[in-house]
């Protein structure tokens, strides 16, 4: 995910209320074995790359700062538990939603749900840390 990766899923996350939302429509080729569910692996992946960013917004707003302005703020998963409750069409909309659970000055833990056709198909507990720019743009540290 990420702005920056062509090839990304280019997930737009944004403020609704304490919580954060994420639309994504699926194509052909992110299904799973069978072809009308969603690989478990990209409904991970969105779950991460949607908590991350719940994070980085949540640091902004913390610091009374719009999101992107100078100096950027990062933050890379430390670690993240998915539970899948049930498969995935490949055919709906899926929508994402989030919540900060903790927070300190480094470390962000939030809640995500993925739901599709009206229910609930996995939730996450995602936890990242807040990383220096110079991390990002791949300098050594």
């Amino acid at each position: 995910c990420g702005a920056d990766n062509p090839a990304g899923l280019h997930l737009k996350s944004y403020w609704d209320g304490e919580m954060t939302v994420a639309e994504w429509i699926p194509s052909d080729e992110y299904a799973a074995g069978p072809q009308h569910f969603l690989n478990g692996g990209i409904i991970a992946t969105l779950l991460d790359c949607h908590g991350v960013c719940t994070a980085i917004a949540s640091a902004y707003q913390r610091e009374a700062r719009d999101i992107g302005t100078d100096p950027e703020i990062w933050y890379a998963t430390t670690s993240m538990s998915v539970d899948y409750q049930r498969p995935v069409p490949i055919n709906s909309m899926v929508k994402l939603s989030a919540r900060v659970t903790a927070q300190d000055d480094r470390i962000t833990t939030v809640a995500c749900v993925l739901s599709s056709d009206a229910k609930d198909r996995a939730q996450a507990s995602v936890r990242s840390i807040r990383v220096p720019d110079d991390w990002r743009h791949g300098k050594k540290s």
